[in-house]
């Protein structure tokens, strides 16, 4: 056997050793991170400036990768200028930075109700110098939106749930059928303006095609060795790499450290198709995907502000989801569109939208696709970077 493989114990038996593909992949991380890198889920403690304040809450906005590439410029009085980071993108898994801007749109929505809650009113302005290029590398640092701070704010109920928002990245309770009901409440608790739509199945007859697109989406990213390696890269081991980069992808296990002192947990490439470290990740996703109790999604036009007010609609709904006690957790490989995504991505919006995958931004576009469920247990909260590294003042 390579070394690789397996680690022999002095009692006798062996373990098999994880290689960062396979732990990434299954979402391995530790229920318990340090208490400093997930501090920001306290709130804006000790903070007095409203605007302060409110990017506090702002930053615990969902988003890809937990890369949160936000920049606020704070030096005008009165206004908040979000701009994005070129540096904290995708380019394997996210080519054109589309889900890079969703987060943003996140982002602005907990800062607008943030603000609000103080009773400040904002009056958004989207690419006030334009949109941003459609290719990664002309990516510069233009803003994303300007926010003009005006008396009257009024609070948003949903605020309550910001600090309780979770992501579960873990298989969901199969004996626990989501109620129409339910999914009812959700959906037309958060109504989507035009030209956005939101959508959603907890039906018997839908869920087994869209578990499977889910497994078969997941499996490709895993199998594209850029793809995956975009991941392993993301990768922070033990409590002294996640307070050092309070992002990423956190695996704070006692194995997986164990694995790591040993010079055992292998990030120079992706687990081989066949291996045990590959049946490993397969069978993880696949269990993300069956266990898949229903599933929501939002659609529309695909222009940079279009992307923008998805991450809005977004994390309303997300937030809706955690005051109604389920999980919602995005299945995003099959709406990528790098090229060994697209015939996923033809699936995806044929099943959801009855119609061929977009060919222009004007298209409809399947924007988010997330499977929901009750999680069977304490879901952690994500590590976040300290407010100061967000604050240009």
């Amino acid at each position: 056997m390579n070394r690789r493989n397996f680690i022999r114990l002095a009692g006798g038996g062996t373990i098999a050793a994880a290689t960062a593909g396979t732990l990434v992949a299954c979402g391995a991380v530790g229920s318990h991170y340090p208490a400093e890198a997930v501090e920001a889920w306290k709130g804006p403690v000790g903070e007095t400036d409203l605007r302060r304040r409110a990017v506090a809450y702002a930053i615990t906005a969902p988003n890809s990768h937990n890369l949160q590439p936000w920049l606020v410029d704070l030096r005008e009085s009165g206004v908040i200028t979000l701009r994005t980071d070129p540096a904290r993108v995708l380019p394997q898994t996210d080519p054109w930075g589309r889900q890079i801007l969703i987060g943003h749109g996140a982002f602005l929505e907990l800062l607008v109700m943030a603000l609000a809650q103080q009773g400040v009113a904002s009056e958004v302005l989207l690419w006030p110098q334009g949109e941003m290029p459609a290719a990664l590398k002309d990516w510069d640092d233009r803003p994303v939106a300007r926010i003009t701070l005006k008396p009257g704010g009024q609070p948003d109920p949903l605020f309550a749930q910001v600090l309780l928002r979770r992501t579960p990245k873990t298989d969901f309770d199969t004996t626990r059928a989501i109620a129409p009901g339910v999914l009812a409440q959700l959906l037309g608790s958060t109504p989507a303006e035009a030209p956005l739509r939101v959508g959603g199945t907890v039906s018997a007859d839908q869920l087994p095609a869209l578990r499977t697109l889910c497994w078969e989406s997941a499996r490709v990213e895993l199998l594209t060795p850029r793809t995956m390696m975009e991941s392993i890269q993301l990768t922070r081991v033990g409590p002294g790499e996640i307070l050092q980069h309070r992002d990423g992808i956190s695996i704070n296990s006692p194995f997986v450290r164990a694995v790591d002192a040993l010079g055992m947990f292998d990030r120079t490439q992706p687990p081989a198709e066949g291996s045990a470290a590959y049946k490993s990740a397969m069978g993880r996703f696949e269990g993300h995907s069956r266990t898949a109790m229903g599933f929501v999604w939002i659609t529309g036009p695909n222009t940079r502000s279009d992307q923008i007010r998805t991450g809005r609609l977004y994390v309303r709904q997300q937030l809706q989801a955690t005051a109604l006690g389920v999980g919602m957790h995005p299945m995003s490989q099959a709406v990528q569109e790098f090229a060994e995504m697209a015939p996923h991505f033809e699936r995806v919006h044929q099943l959801l939208l009855g119609r061929p995958a977009p060919r222009t931004p004007q298209e409809p576009t399947v924007q988010m696709f997330c499977r929901m469920g009750y999680p069977q247990g304490e879901v952690p909260a994500a590590p976040r970077r300290p407010l100061a590294r967000f604050v240009r003042t």
